[in-house]
């Protein structure tokens, strides 16, 4: 068999922890070939090797067949090896045609031309069907498009071996479904392809084979057509996954979170995004917001935990209005906030782990006395929410939360927003680049809270998620809430249809 890609008994080693253990990965030509396993485990590392972020103590890499020494990224790029990081690599303020060309420039006179770069860009979007705006500045296209503006990136430098972190984290379902077709183009062009990846629904709709690593080591390679969801996730984990939660029936209790008649403005588009949305949620019950991105669920969400402001309407939490309150008196006034964008609003990235997990509470006696910080209470703290929440690092509370896999981090702000006494827990995409192991213990987690009569709201785009924990379903259409529904009585295709905007609710 020949092989496009061998990394043989490769070893990487950080202060404090072993990321691959004397892993192999073989890659046919032409393959989409997955690379499974939990938050940690050491796949980004592995592909970070192979595109020469990152040099390996010990095992040899082969490129069709012969030795190479990948010291850095233009050297893979050499190889023609290309690939698409988890968080994208992209220069905010410039457009499509400078990102993509960035490092590879053409000058004419002296001047940058981009001429050529623009028909070729063209060319390959036509031919992939990667349609976008050359002259579109990053900042003003969505997740979705800036993924295209990576692949094309690749492209444009003829690579032939695609690497792709954790592609769907932030896509939408039909994004999703876009994504795995440029996919199944790209193999029929003789791409090779090798898709990280947690998410064992998409491994069996486009992979050929899958192998999985578990803590570093190299757990086996499978044919993914022959192999089960539930087999793929006990290699994953090391135990059997349970897909459908426990869920006792319960009776909600008082009404904890009021939202009454909310209109919210959006500057830069000139018009409301949120429209006299109302709901309650009660004691006792999880509410999920469900959607196709872009409805407005992020700008409810943002009103109620104190991130925007509401043009008009009212907020009210446990019968006190909360409306014009800030953001820590929303918090201390009983609101834990999971927020969608982990970086930007869930994290400081250049703090420590112990750190990053008292940023709700450190200003409380048992954290500081007199303005000092207690640090040996800190971090008796972390060392448990650590603990209790099964958050992996390399050197534990000290780690700075910058260096952590994407799923730790959301890990680490779940564990910070949990453990605290809320009345209501406002949880936006709680699951979102997890793996099924610790996507089942959130659940876990967010249902232990309901039981002890917590009110929780949780926004989804995971239609199987908002089926799962839901007691009761609120359909988001173009900023209005559209369907009031019971989880229970309701099912994904019907969900589809509201979603859409095509049925509209009476209850509501």
């Amino acid at each position: 068999m020949s092989y496009v890609i061998e990394m043989l008994n490769i070893t990487k080693r950080f202060p404090g922890i072993i990321a691959n253990d004397n892993v192999t990965l073989q890659i046919e030509k032409g393959e989409i070939h997955a690379l499974l396993g939990e938050n940690g485990a050491g796949k980004s590392t592995l592909m970070s090797v192979l595109f020469g972020l990152y040099q390996p103590e010990e095992g040899m890499i082969k490129v069709n067949g012969n030795e190479v020494k990948i010291k850095n990224p233009n050297d893979a790029n050499e190889l023609k090896i290309g690939m698409v990081h988890q968080h994208f690599k992209l220069v905010h303020n410039y457009s499509v045609v400078e990102n993509i060309m960035l490092g590879r420039e053409e000058t004419k006179y002296g001047f940058i031309s981009k001429e050529n770069a623009s028909a070729k860009i063209k060319a390959l979007s036509e031919q992939y069907k990667l349609r976008i705006d050359p002259n579109a500045l990053i900042q003003d296209i969505t997740v979705g498009m800036q993924q295209r503006v990576e692949i094309l990136k690749m492209l444009y430098r003829d690579a032939d071996i695609l690497i792709f972190d954790e592609p769907t984290a932030v896509l939408t379902p039909q994004e999703i479904e876009e994504l795995m077709k440029i996919m199944e183009d790209l193999r029929k062009e003789g791409k090779s392809i090798i898709l990280i990846t947690h998410k064992l629904n998409e491994i069996k709709m486009v992979a050929d084979r899958c192998t999985v690593l578990r803590k570093g080591k190299y757990i086996g390679t499978v044919d993914v057509k022959k192999t089960s969801v539930d087999q793929l996730a006990e290699m994953m984990v090391g135990r059997k996954v349970n897909f459908t939660l426990d869920k006792v029936d319960k009776k909600p209790l008082e009404q904890i979170l009021e939202v009454k008649n909310v209109y919210h403005h959006n500057i830069l588009l000139k018009k409301d995004d949120l429209t006299n949305v109302s709901f309650d949620v009660k004691a006792g019950e999880i509410v999920v917001v469900a959607g196709i991105e872009g409805n407005g669920q992020t700008q409810l969400a943002e009103v109620i935990t104190g991130l925007k402001q509401a043009k008009s309407g009212s907020v009210t939490l446990d019968g006190k209005e909360i409306t014009q309150l800030t953001i820590r008196q929303k918090t201390l006034s009983g609101i834990s906030h999971i927020p969608e964008d982990r970086h930007k609003f869930g994290l400081v990235l250049d703090f420590n782990l112990a750190e990053n997990l008292v940023l709700q509470s450190y200003f409380e006696p048992r954290f500081q006395q007199h303005g000092f910080l207690k640090f040996d209470e800190i971090n008796q703290e972390a060392e448990r929410l650590i603990e209790t929440y099964d958050v992996r690092s390399a050197n534990g509370r000290k780690t700075k939360v910058r260096s952590m896999s994407g799923g730790n981090q959301q890990k680490a702000i779940v564990a910070r927003e949990l453990s605290r006494d809320s009345k209501l827990v406002v949880a936006v995409q709680p699951t979102r680049g997890l793996d099924v192991g610790a996507i089942e213990y959130i659940h876990k987690q967010l249902i232990r809270l309901r039981d002890e009569n917590k009110a929780i709201l949780v926004f989804s785009l995971e239609l199987d998620e908002v089926m799962n924990l839901a007691d009761r379903i609120l359909v988001m259409y173009e900023g209005e809430i559209v369907a009031n529904l019971d989880a229970k009585k309701t099912n994904e295709n019907e969900l589809g249809l509201y979603m859409s905007g095509s049925k509209r609710g009476n209850n509501v």
